[in-house]
């Protein structure tokens, strides 16, 4: 397992922003199909380049989350623990428990391999398939 430390704040950051960035230019197509379909083209790359990057970002972060889990066995532990109130405890099982056994990584890892193969599609059509 590799070592226990979050991200540097402006790696966060630049996922972050890649996240903002994709889903904009996404949604910017639908006005810039009055204008260019440059504009388009160019737009629906950020945005599928955006998504690939931040999707794999969301699956990276997720998995070693459920596996951390896992690992360092937290559901025993949260089990032996004391806590100020039943409710706290609890609130800290459904996070431990949901975050090892929850099926989001698998949702960030289709949209991921979705967005790579239609990258891959969009540069054989546009690029290699004009020349």
């Amino acid at each position: 397992m590799e070592s226990i430390k979050a991200h540097a704040q402006s790696v966060r950051l630049f996922y972050f922003w890649a996240g903002i960035i994709a889903t904009f230019a996404y949604r910017v197509i639908i006005v810039l199909n009055f204008y260019s379909p440059v504009w388009v083209q160019i737009a629906w790359y950020i945005g599928t380049v955006g998504f690939s990057v931040y999707f794999w970002h969301r699956y990276d972060i997720q998995k070693k989350r459920a596996q951390m889990v896992v690992d360092y066995q937290l559901s025993d532990v949260i089990a032996t623990a004391s806590f100020d109130s039943p409710e706290q405890q609890a609130a800290l099982e459904y996070i431990v428990k949901t975050t090892a056994t929850s099926k989001s990584k698998w949702n960030s890892m289709f949209i991921f391999v979705l967005s790579v193969l239609a990258l891959i599609v969009g540069v054989v059509l546009d690029f290699v398939l004009v020349v």
